[in-house]
């Protein structure tokens, strides 16, 4: 382990967290561990692009925490040379909450999939967000239940046939990103597994966000679900919709074009030859109105994902959860601590007899 200075010479959602005097490469973040997934699972080119963005960050990797809870993806923290947590199903966000308040000198991921952070770790999930606790949150969207065979999950596509649903899903699925837009998430984004260069931007950007951050990541399962991204996989698809801050929307090699109508307000997609006197959507990723992310976010695909926006759907400021509650009990002087708690126990209503 290398010798290690701590300062605050980084900012955002690493301000406070110690760094590394020594540089690193990617063989320090990887464990002894053997990795265990199926061959050709997207898993192991988020793990190579993870370890490989560590050492850039320069943050130690005793202050790095990976924290998972219960599917395929949550063995993350096993392969990666920092602490992690292996905890219960649904209840990371829950316990990387608790782990940001007490300690501002950690950097803290939950890695999670959509089965883990949208079933049974949904309320958890929503209220992380709210808070905007200071956590990253990397959810594997591979729209299936991969590690308990095959089942379909909060995202798989309606009428799915799967070995839970035989005749077909009827269940409406969820958009992760207008979940978390819902919860007003301070932090929304999407890439997708095979895309690392892209992959590794959305993360730098995501943890180097002061509060709640979540990134959505498109993940082939081979076994369950193959193929279900395909469409997306090249960088240049016609079917991405590729978000730049300050850009117009439009995609298949400008063939495409977001419009926004000009009575309803709603979006849209057009030829771009027939775009007319509609305006093209300029995006807005730092925009405090949450309503135009929410908006592009619905052009999702759910079935086919004949297209898909791709990219930094938000990304605004907010007071930091964990950053407030520490304010809170941050203890006075020696010499005003018993006045101190005496006026915590008797101030406000009290009960008397």
């Amino acid at each position: 382990m290398s010798t290690t200075l701590t300062h605050t010479g980084l900012t955002g959602g690493l301000a406070g967290v110690p760094l590394a005097i020594e540089p690193a490469n990617r063989k320090d973040f990887v464990s002894d561990q053997e990795v265990r997934w199926c061959p050709g699972c997207g898993d192991y080119a988020v793990l190579a692009a993870f370890q490989s963005l560590m050492p850039q960050l320069g943050v130690r990797r005793e202050n790095t925490v990976i924290i998972s809870g219960i599917g395929c993806s949550s063995r993350f923290p096993y392969y990666l040379d920092t602490y992690g947590v292996h905890s219960i199903h649904g209840r990371a966000p829950s316990i990387a909450t608790g782990l940001a308040m007490s300690r501002p000198d950690l950097a803290v991921w939950v890695v999670t999939g959509d089965g883990d952070a949208l079933s049974i770790g949904g309320n958890h999930l929503i209220h992380a967000l709210r808070r905007n606790t200071n956590i990253t949150i990397l959810l594997f969207n591979n729209r299936i239940y991969g590690l308990t065979k095959g089942q379909y999950s909060p995202t798989s596509e309606s009428g799915k046939q799967t070995k839970s649903s035989p005749a077909g899903s009827v269940d409406h699925p969820f958009n992760p990103v207008k979940l978390a837009l819902g919860a007003e998430a301070t932090f929304v984004a999407r890439t997708v597994d095979s895309d690392r260069a892209h992959l590794k931007e959305v993360m730098t950007r995501a943890v180097g966000h002061r509060g709640a951050s979540l990134v959505e990541i498109y993940q082939n399962c081979p076994i369950f679900n193959d193929g279900v991204f395909d469409g997306l996989k090249a960088p240049d698809s016609p079917a991405i919709i590729s978000l730049r801050h300050g850009e117009p929307i439009t995609f298949a090699g400008g063939a495409k074009s977001v419009v926004r109508d000009a009575v309803t307000g709603r979006l849209s997609v057009v030829p771009t030859t027939e775009v007319g006197g509609r305006t093209v959507v300029v995006h807005d990723e730092f925009s405090d109105d949450v309503t135009q992310a929410v908006a592009i976010a619905s052009l999702t695909d759910s079935h086919g994902l004949s297209q898909s926006p791709i990219g930094i759907f938000r990304d605004v400021g907010r007071p930091v959860h964990d950053d407030a509650a520490r304010a809170q009990v941050t203890m006075p002087a020696a010499a005003d601590r018993i006045s101190h708690l005496q006026s915590l126990v008797t101030g406000h209503d009290t009960w008397t007899a």
